[in-house]
C-alpha cells in the first residue's frame, strides 16, 4: 500500500513539474502520428476541425482516491496557439495507474471560441464532449461526427472505450 501511494505521489509530482514548450510540442507531434495510425476516420475528421486540443500523455492513478493530470497544446490550422493542462479527481473503487493520450476536436468556430475564452473549461459543464467510438470497418458513428466537440482517448494499443472526459478541468497554462 505504501509503495502504491509513493508511486501516486511520484506520478503527480512529476506532472506538476511542467514540461517545456519544446517537450510538449514534440510529444504532441508524436501523439498525432499515433492518432493517425489508430483511426483514419478520426484523422480525416481532425482535418475539418476548427481547433484540436492534444494531450499526449494523461496519467491517471488511484488507490480509492484517484486523479489524473496531463499537459498539451491547442492547435489551430496546424499551429500551436496555446498550452493547457487537464486535471480530474475521483473517489471510488480504483487501484492502479495508466497513461493515455486524449484529443479534443472543436468542430466549429463557436465551440472553439467558447473554449478559448473560458478561464477553466470543465467537460460536461462548459461543453459536452462526445466520446468517439468506431463502428464496423473503423467508421466513426455518424451521430458523434455531427457533434460540436468530439473527444478521442487512445493508447499505443488503440482507441480506449468506457472512458470519459466528464469532470475533467482544462486550464490554460503559460509556457
Amino acid at each position: 500500500m505504501r509503495a502504491l501511494i509513493s508511486v501516486l505521489l511520484l506520478v503527480f509530482a512529476t506532472g506538476a513539474g511542467a514540461a517545456s514548450k519544446q517537450e510538449i510540442n514534440a510529444d504532441v507531434r508524436e501523439a498525432l502520428q499515433n492518432f493517425q495510425k489508430q483511426t483514419s476516420a478520426g484523422h480525416e475528421l481532425s482535418k475539418k476541425a476548427s481547433g484540436m486540443l492534444v494531450f499526449p500523455s494523461v496519467i491517471k492513478a488511484g488507490v480509492g482516491i484517484g486523479g489524473e493530470y496531463g499537459e498539451g497544446a491547442l492547435l489551430v490550422k496546424g499551429k500551436t496557439v496555446a498550452y493547457y493542462n487537464i486535471a480530474a479527481a475521483s473517489i471510488g473503487l480504483q487501484l492502479g495507474a495508466q497513461a493515455r493520450s486524449q484529443i479534443v476536436l472543436f468542430m466549429n468556430d463557436k465551440a472553439l471560441a467558447d473554449f478559448r475564452k473560458s478561464k477553466g473549461w470543465k467537460a460536461g459543464v462548459d461543453g459536452s464532449v462526445a466520446l468517439a467510438t468506431l463502428g464496423a470497418g473503423g467508421a466513426l458513428d455518424t451521430e458523434t461526427a455531427r457533434q460540436p466537440i468530439i473527444g478521442f482517448i487512445f493508447s499505443n494499443k488503440g482507441l480506449m472505450y468506457n472512458l470519459t472526459f466528464e469532470g475533467s478541468k482544462i486550464t490554460r497554462i503559460s509556457k
